[in-house]
């Protein structure tokens, strides 16, 4: 993806000093863009305005009998309908948000579901805003000095860099890439995907905040949700159809290459070059969600251990023959030999313990 980003950027003069230099003479400042938000600076007010006419729709559905989960809000829908809605929201994000959105783009926080988000999937998704003045929107704000240079980066590669790219991915490779499923998992999604209702508290707030604003951030979506969904080895078709159903911004194209491609690494390495897991550790560092939870991040097979840290270490166990010659997960691997054999066994039976009780977790 790197290399595409930078013939995209290239090919399309955006952020470039002259034809081969980019601005800042560095192309990717992901490294500056990796802090856990304590509160400071304040979050943007999330003042996209509220539709109040879409009551008769919506009962118009639920008379159709169409099945559906998560909370409908059609009293008060707050994505936008058109265009000059949406032009509004990419405009408060510019002023607003994008100074900010760099550093913590990979933060959450329980206390603010934004953050620094633009919000603009939907809009983009269903083509109320054109991606090409989106990136030139930002791009103005950084040659106007009112966001730096790492902020605007961080941005513009989602869209340019990640997100055309993701389209690529698809087109090349439907329809058979739906059906992929490198580690063959098939275990059935818990119950609390469709209420939230998990002591876990990480996932409670991922998944409720998806429920009841069908959004969530990247993070959320890629090293929460996506994260457990690996690590516990639920069903690939069914988590994808969880991520297309229950997300506002989640069209075929962009929804399963995200989710099937690099969330569950189920097409073997196509899309990414190493799976997207982690134990509690990255968590806590990235979030607020490990304060209060029912589960010790730092436990690993006790009974109130976090789930995630069992999980975590038996995936890489029982996926040796796929994953042990990954030059990317080298250490994971050192690591892994490193641990005494008890302790190896003590993993793997309380991750089966786990695997066999999600309902309750």
């Amino acid at each position: 993806m790197e290399h595409f980003y930078r013939h995209m950027r290239t090919l399309h003069g955006v952020l470039m000093e002259t034809e081969h230099k980019p601005a800042g003479g560095q192309w990717n400042y992901d490294h500056d863009n990796r802090k856990a938000w304590r509160g400071d600076p304040p979050a943007p007010k999330d003042v996209r305005g509220k539709r109040h006419d879409h009551a008769a729709l919506w009962k118009s559905i639920v008379d159709a009998g169409v099945q559906s989960f998560g909370a409908p809000h059609e009293d008060e829908i707050h994505w936008p309908l058109d265009r000059a809605e949406a032009l509004t929201q990419l405009r408060r994000f510019i002023r607003e948000a994008l100074p900010n959105f760099g550093a913590w783009h990979d933060a959450m926080s329980e206390h603010e579901p934004r953050l620094f988000h633009s919000l603009l999937s939907f809009a983009l998704n269903t083509k109320m805003l054109n991606p090409r003045e989106v990136v030139e929107a930002a791009e103005e704000a950084y040659r106007a000095h009112e966001a730096d240079l790492p902020a605007v980066e961080g941005f513009i590669r989602q869209i340019i860099g990640w997100r055309e790219y993701i389209r690529g991915v698809y087109w090349a490779n439907m329809p058979r890439y739906a059906d992929k499923n490198v580690f063959r998992h098939k275990r059935a999604l818990p119950e609390w995907f469709w209420s939230g209702d998990t002591r876990m508290n990480c996932l409670k707030h991922a998944i409720g905040q998806s429920l009841d604003e069908a959004h969530a951030h990247h993070i959320q979506r890629l090293m929460i949700i996506g994260n457990f969904a690996l690590l516990a080895g639920l069903d690939v078709q069914e988590v994808c159809a969880w991520y297309l159903g229950v997300y506002v911004d989640a069209f075929e194209w962009v929804e399963l290459p995200n989710t099937l491609g690099m969330s569950q690494f189920a097409d073997g390495g196509l899309m990414a070059s190493k799976p997207y897991v982690s134990s509690a550790s990255y968590i806590d560092r990235m979030s607020d969600y490990c304060k209060g939870c029912a589960y010790d991040r730092k436990k690993r097979t006790e009974d109130d251990a976090c789930p995630y840290n069992a999980l975590y270490w038996d995936f890489f166990e029982r996926n040796e023959a796929t994953l042990g010659r990954n030059h990317r997960l080298g250490m994971m691997y050192k690591q892994l030999e490193k641990m005494p054999d008890a302790e190896r066994k003590a993993i793997a039976s309380k991750a089966r313990k786990l695997k066999a009780s999600l309902d309750e977790l």
